[in-house]
């Protein structure tokens, strides 16, 4: 019988083998421990994943407040109802319309004096037309997710936050009213 030899090498290489799978152990750990925002829901109402893309909608307008700078995003369908003229037209959005509102503190650009431009994310909020679905709310279900840029996680609003966010769909439905006219949709898409 040949007898296999047993050289340093051999051992190294297991050892290192053995270290690697340590290291590919632990980052997959906390890869795994990171939140995925995609999971996240508002308890009764709302999930994160319903919006999944919506940071490569097209951007409908933006706003601020002395408190928040913010884009609002809208889906194609939304985008393509806009383009037809609603709301101003009087009719309504379409079901499976989606709206986002990224808000973000304000900070001066470094290079740009003279130029706000977005801090650290405040939180992003969502907007979805299902008249099924949200038939006692103006045909609309609305979500707040804050976010924490220390642990890079998204937690739903709730009644402490101000304005108050209910556990449901409808917590944007109060607010929206005033612009029932409007579809409950208070911006216009900006001229281009």
């Amino acid at each position: 019988m040949l007898e296999r030899c047993s050289s340093p090498s051999r051992g190294l290489r297991a050892v290192s083998a053995a270290a690697f799978g340590l290291v590919l152990a632990v980052l997959g750990g906390m890869a795994v421990a990171q939140q995925d925002k995609y999971t996240v829901r508002v308890p009764g109402g709302l999930a994160f994943s319903e919006f999944r893309g919506y940071e490569g909608w097209q951007v409908v307008a933006v706003s601020q407040t002395e408190q928040l700078l913010a884009v609002i995003l809208a889906n194609p369908v939304m985008i393509d109802a806009y383009l037809a003229g609603i709301p101003g037209n009087g009719k309504p959005f379409p079901d499976g319309s989606k709206m986002a509102k990224i808000h973000w503190n304000p900070k001066k650009n470094q290079w740009f004096a003279d130029t706000t431009v977005p801090g650290v994310q405040s939180d992003v909020d969502f907007m979805v037309k299902d008249s099924a679905r949200f038939a006692d709310s103006g045909g609309w279900g609305w979500a707040v997710f804050k976010y924490d840029a220390a642990s890079d996680t998204f937690t739903p609003g709730t009644l402490a936050d101000s304005p108050p966010q209910g556990n449901d769909a409808k917590c944007g439905f109060e607010c929206h009213t005033t612009v029932k006219t409007r579809d409950y949709v208070f911006t216009d898409y900006g001229k281009r």
